[in-house]
């Protein structure tokens, strides 16, 4: 990961985000911004074995998570702790496969930058939410 600047991170949260008046909202925002650019399935290794990552999910204490499953197991992970495969998987959306894979990992950069503090410009009076992380 970390090809992605702060200030395009920002874009992506603000986009996602635009609507949102509070911490709540706007990670219904970023969740709904990965399951639309999020090109699913696909599979990346966890502890050093092969899952596939079915979909996501918000979870009841406000947790996005990703649906994984190696045969007849299945778990959610935190999308914060998710190790993402490389190369990323191809297409999203209709988008060529070269332009999907910075798109769709990007989002998921620009949650994790939302989540480990990053800016929202709208909210807050233009101050942002500061220090955030998953409730686990």
């Amino acid at each position: 990961m970390g090809t992605w600047g702060r200030s395009e991170l920002e874009a992506m949260v603000e986009e996602a985000t635009v609507d949102a008046y509070d911490e709540d909202e706007q990670r219904t925002g970023l969740f709904t911004m990965l399951e639309e650019y999020l090109y699913l399935p696909f599979t990346t290794a966890v502890l050093g074995v092969e899952v596939t990552v079915h979909g996501v999910d918000l979870t009841p204490d406000g947790r996005i998570v990703a649906l994984c499953a190696r045969g007849r197991v299945r778990q959610s992970i935190g999308i914060l702790e998710l190790p993402l495969p490389s190369p990323a998987p191809e297409g999203a959306n209709g988008v060529s496969p070269a332009r999907a894979k910075p798109r769709a990992w990007g989002r998921i950069e620009a949650y994790r930058h939302w989540a480990g503090g990053g800016r929202a410009p709208h909210a807050s009076g233009g101050t942002g939410l500061h220090g955030r992380a998953e409730r686990g």
